[in-house]
């Protein structure tokens, strides 16, 4: 089989203006990198036109490590839409370095659901995460320099300084190291560390952010401390804000690709799924509802994290609302979850995937809590059987869900037709926006042990002493009223990733709580969440190469 990026180059990528044209846009409403590649103005945003589209969210049940191709079904779907007659683009995330280099690949699709241009958009791109590292580590630097200076406005307390640095490529090295050593001339001498750029809250305040007063409204609300005196500091205290929105001036104005077939894409934008909202950023969806009347967009992980915190989280701050979720489910997934073993997957198993199904099920369920009704999209592998196919057809149809086998790798958009229309038909029926499972004056213990409950099915959450003691000092701060964004392993329901299927009545625990009051979520930690990832034993890297043509091998 040809690789993806064998693929993506049998196709010539149309010019950007023609792209542009098909979504009614001029030439001069382009910012051009490149002949493939744009930027465009926030102008192009039309609030009246957002209220009328319909929002797509596409989430998927519980990940493993044989993948179930997400992003991949998404930008199949769009381009499905638009073969049966609804007009619709995509509107998804923008990927990080470090996968790319270590061991997931790219995340621009597969097979014949792909975007392009495909190497760029792996790598540098149009400098997004470039500008997103520099604002993150101008405020580091900003933040030394006071302590070093010891600015007597604010006097910064370095032992309770909580911002780090962050880096683009996996590097386990940086994940914990000290600064400032060398003597006095060098700076205060302290421990700290670097995260990968996507787990940035620049990262997350960028994809929040409605406009560029928003933005330093929301660089300058980051906690960075405490003064000697015991006050709170933030970066507008030390002047940060300008600089860092200044640095951030086009990254903020979302990108326009298209697909192998020539429709139109959006990718804005990266963060984390855990520690974040694992989603695209709210301008992007935006623009995207602007100027189509279908809007496919995806949530990271699972639905109990990527689509629950889109829901709560984003949809709050964007005042937008899906019309109907699609999760995405393998035929190997449904195994694993049924406990087969991961390299004997491609092998017929009746009795996994029975058992397996329990997972997809709790997805699909959680949905409907929301007021909204799930369709399910079977990624079909070649390893499929036909059997297995119309066995979980026949699942989901028996406890009332909808659902499709899409072969969108192999056939690109012609392979998701049928799920095309039970989406639309979907959207149709759709009356009323979604709602939160949460008040804002809800407490925050009240709030985590209702997304622990109602989502997870933990029977019990405990607080250790350090969470509740997190909690006390968010409340004093005035951050109480901000939505939650539960840290918590992607590969399970509970906090233990080995825990698979759908567990139930099981205690999860809360070691600390992190808030994040420049994107506006509070952040309770589960379990350990890796920030700055490590490379594999072989990594990716070692694969990748360039030819003086300038023709690079070995993305995947």
């Amino acid at each position: 089989m040809p690789s993806d990026l064998e693929i993506a180059r049998k196709f010539t990528a149309e010019p950007i203006g023609q792209i542009a044209q098909k979504v009614g846009l001029s030439a001069e409403d382009l910012l051009p990198y490149g002949h493939d590649k744009a930027k465009l103005p926030l102008r192009i945003i039309d609030e009246s036109k957002v209220a009328l589209a319909n929002l797509i969210l596409v989430s998927a049940m519980t990940p493993t490590p044989a993948g179930e191709g997400k992003t991949t079904v998404s930008i199949g779907l769009a381009d499905a839409l638009n073969r049966i007659g609804a007009d619709a683009m995509a509107a998804l995330r923008e990927p990080s370095m470090g996968p790319v280099f270590g061991m997931k690949g790219g995340a621009t699709g597969g097979g014949y659901a792909q975007v392009l241009p495909m190497e760029d958009i792996n790598l540098h791109f149009t400098g997004d995460f470039s500008a997103i590292e520099k604002a993150h580590n101008l405020l580091s630097a900003l933040i030394d320099n006071a302590i070093q200076a010891k600015d007597p406005h604010v006097h910064i307390d370095p032992r309770t300084v909580r911002w780090k640095r962050v880096f683009d490529v996996n590097d386990r090295a940086l994940r914990q190291i000290v600064v400032g050593m060398g003597g006095a001339t060098n700076g205060f001498m302290r421990e700290t560390g670097f995260d990968i750029t996507a787990a940035s809250e620049v990262m997350a305040i960028l994809c929040f952010s409605t406009g560029i007063n928003d933005l330093k409204r929301r660089l300058g609300n980051i906690y960075i401390g405490k003064s000697f005196g015991g006050q709170p500091v933030f970066a507008r205290d030390i002047k940060a804000e300008g600089a860092m929105a200044a640095l951030l001036k086009e990254a903020i104005k979302p990108n326009l690709v298209q697909t192998l077939a020539g429709n139109p894409v959006i990718l804005h934008g990266g963060p984390f799924a855990n520690i974040a909202q694992g989603t695209n950023t709210i301008l992007a969806t935006k623009m995207a509802m602007s100027l189509r009347s279908y809007v496919v967009t995806e949530a990271g992980f699972a639905f109990d994290l990527g689509g629950e915190k889109f829901l709560d989280l984003k949809c709050r701050a964007g005042g937008i609302s899906p019309k109907v979720v699609v999760l995405v489910a393998t035929i190997r997934a449904l195994k694993y979850h049924g406990g087969k073993a991961l390299k004997e997957l491609n092998t017929e198993d009746e009795r996994a995937l029975h058992a397996g199904f329990v997972n997809l099920k709790r997805h699909a369920e959680n949905v409907r809590k929301f007021g909204l009704q799930p369709v399910i999209a079977i990624n079909r592998f070649p390893s499929d059987t036909e059997h297995e196919l119309a066995e979980v057809i026949a699942m989901c149809e028996e406890v009332g869900f909808k659902a499709s086998v899409v072969e969108v790798w192999a056939k690109g958009g012609a392979g998701a037709e049928k799920l095309a229309k039970l989406v639309v038909e979907q959207c149709k029926k759709q009356k009323h926006p979604h709602r939160f499972l949460y008040s804002d004056e809800m407490p925050i213990v009240d709030k985590i042990r209702t997304v622990a409950h109602e989502i997870y099915r933990a029977k019990e959450v405990i607080f250790q002493p350090k969470a509740l003691a997190d909690v006390k000092l968010i409340e004093k701060l005035g951050f109480g009223n901000l939505p939650i964004c539960i840290a918590k392993t992607q590969y399970s329901f509970s906090d233990n990733a080995k825990s698979l299927g759908a567990p139930e009545d099981f205690t999860i625990t809360i070691r600390e709580v992190e808030f994040a009051s420049g994107a506006g979520f509070i952040i309770p930690i589960a379990g350990e969440i890796m920030r700055m990832p490590g490379l594999p034993n072989v990594p990716a890297a070692e694969g990748i190469d360039i030819d003086e043509a300038g023709n690079i091998s070995g993305l995947f």
